[in-house]
């Protein structure tokens, strides 16, 4: 249960409904447990009529008799279905308080885990799998709401049951109640014997469900590729392998549970044998009547479902249990980027970036490979200029974006925004003042006017075709079958590469950022669509500090400043004339590009 304590929580969030929930479970099964008893005092009267009239006469003698027996049965028929209504009744709002409070704490849970999820940094996705992450948050959750709701829900009926079941044949006789019971110690020592087995077995199911779900997302989103390469059948070989050794471990968990619940039937049965033999030769002693057999008969079997639910419930523990380790490992993975600003008083707004830039000995390392793709880099970028940085794949430009925007944190040097170590701006106004546009564009599965107000809430329909037209993509837009209300579908999945390229850009220019730092966005495009955004970025961007990371320069926009990287350290640094008479990278770059070859990178 260590694992399972995280929920007590949500325990204390919902008392007053769990509380009830007890309430009713009790109310329940006190109404249930009366009903054997009245069953009891309707055979014991019958019989004792009966008895009186066979000892007077015979029933014949008495024309009143079967009335009176009719009215007797009657009436307790009439006081058992009463006691059947409001255990139903109870029976009801249990279900109402206990599962309703299940189906909360899920809701919770899945919102929470979201949430941690997005706080989380990069090193953290490239570690894990999004399959996995996906499994923890549907899965393991769904597995963890079993508990919270059907295990408590039978678990306190079965405690409650069994303590109104045998005081209550206690009270009629200690010497039969012994007896019947005598299975349950054995029952006590399969449940820990099965329970152990399905701890095991159940982890391991769910660490297999993770790699078959990563599988599946894998082939879906690289389909394309599978395709392309004709892979289909070695694809499906793969998936049917991995669902192969999940049916193994399944089946290997169902083994031990079809044999545990015929060993719970063969119990009870046992149980409701020794009843009868040892209250018949109670009865024939005159210590009990027919009807306390029949009541204990009764309560034997009502007892069957919560003695065979132990199994059941145990079952669904252990693997809430196992589960809940699983979301644990998550909940407890800190972000290694913090947000380290102090909260702003109520009511005042962070101060807008000037976009006064600089790398002071930066040095980074990717903590999750190991590969160095930053050394000793500095450079200053003064408030509204522009800074181009060029360099041959691997060389580590991505990075330095990355770092601006701190999903990395440097561990060698310092990145100075405005004169303030970077650490200490408020991570989320910063990444809101920096508009980017990632190599690797992603869109949203949703319309293009919301992927395009992503970038700014609130925006109105005219500013989005404002910045789609800057963008040079409002045309293509307008073209598609419904206009800015088209669906783009997964990953933007039904626009070109350059379609998507731009509506990322008009993305970025909603913001209206402070900053804009562009990393290659310009590299599936053609050259005429190319010269209208660049023709844009001139205008938009003469106030703005701008970082443009590019495997080729633009004509058309001046730069204060270009560096060249090479193997995460700076080789090149100054102007575009200053650099060309260098005669290095970027001057072979340029030549190559105004002669109108394509270049080739051999990194």
């Amino acid at each position: 249960m260590k694992h399972l304590s995280y929920l007590y929580k949500f325990f204390w969030i919902y008392r007053w409904r769990f509380l009830l929930g007890i309430a009713f479970v009790g109310l329940a099964n006190w109404f249930r447990v009366l009903q054997p008893q009245v069953i009891r005092q309707a055979l014991d009267t019958v019989v004792e009529q009966v008895k009186f009239y066979q000892e007077h006469g015979g029933i014949g003698a008495h024309p009143e008799a079967f009335g009176n027996l009719s009215f007797q049965i009657g009436k307790f028929g009439a006081i058992v279905i009463g006691l059947a209504l409001l255990m139903g009744m109870f029976m009801f709002f249990m279900r109402q308080t206990i599962i309703v409070m299940s189906r909360l704490i899920e809701y919770d849970m899945r919102k929470e885990i979201f949430a941690h999820y997005e706080r989380l940094d990069l090193a953290f996705y490239k570690r894990n799998s999004t399959g996995d992450m996906m499994s923890r948050i549907s899965e393991d959750v769904s597995k963890v709401r079993m508990f919270l709701g059907p295990t408590i829900l039978y678990g306190l009926d079965l405690i409650f049951l069994f303590i109104l079941a045998i005081s209550s044949m206690l009270k009629v006789s200690v010497t039969l109640t012994m007896w019947s019971l005598l299975p349950l110690p054995f029952l006590s020592i399969s449940i820990y014997w099965v329970s152990t087995i399905i701890n095991k077995r159940s982890e391991k199911i769910q660490q297999q469900l993770a790699t078959l779900t990563s599988t599946a997302q894998e082939v879906y989103s690289g389909i394309r590729v599978v395709k392309s390469y004709v892979h289909e059948e070695a694809m499906g070989r793969w998936f049917a392998d991995q669902s192969e050794e999940y049916r193994q471990k399944s089946l290997r968990l169902i083994r031990v549970d079809s044999f545990f619940f015929p060993l719970m039937s063969l119990l009870i049965g046992t149980s409701i044998i020794i009843t009868v033999y040892v209250g018949g030769m109670q009865v024939i002693a005159g210590n009990l009547t027919a009807g306390n057999i029949a009541e204990f008969v009764i309560y034997i079997n009502m007892l069957t479902w919560p003695v065979t639910a132990i199994g059941w419930i145990a079952s669904l523990t252990q693997q809430a249990a196992a589960s809940q380790k699983r979301i644990n490992e998550f909940l407890k993975t800190s972000p290694a980027v913090q947000n380290q600003a102090p909260a702003l008083p109520k009511g005042e707004q962070h101060t807008p970036l000037k976009g006064h830039i600089r790398f002071e000995n930066v040095s980074f390392t990717y903590p999750d490979t190991g590969i160095q793709a930053l050394s000793n880099v500095s450079f200053e970028v003064l408030p509204g200029q522009r800074l181009a940085i060029v360099g041959r794949t691997g060389s580590g430009k991505t990075t330095i974006a990355d770092l601006l925007l701190r999903m990395y944190d440097v561990k060698e040097g310092r990145i100075l925004i405005d004169g303030v170590d970077i650490k200490q701006i408020d991570l989320y106004h910063l990444r809101r003042s920096i508009g980017y546009v990632p190599q690797d564009v992603f869109l949203f599965s949703d319309t293009v006017l919301n992927n395009i107000a992503f970038g700014k809430e609130g925006i109105s329909r005219e500013d989005a075709e404002f910045f789609a037209k800057s963008a040079a993509v409002h045309d293509e837009i307008m073209s598609l079958p419904n206009g800015y209300e088209t669906v783009v579908g997964e990953r933007g999945v039904t626009l070109s590469g350059g379609q998507k390229q731009r509506v990322s850009i008009a993305r970025a220019f909603a913001k209206r950022p402070d900053v804009v730092l562009l990393d290659d966005c310009l590299s599936a495009v053609d050259t005429q669509t190319e010269s209208r955004i660049v023709g844009y970025m001139e205008d938009a961007l003469s106030d703005k500090t701008a970082i443009i990371i590019t495997h080729r320069m633009y004509g058309m926009l001046e730069f204060d400043k270009i560096i060249v990287l090479n193997e995460g350290r700076i080789s090149e640094e100054g102007t575009h004339d200053e650099l060309m008479t260098s005669g290095g990278y970027y001057t072979e770059m340029l030549e190559k590009q105004s002669n109108g070859e394509k270049y080739y990178d051999p990194a």
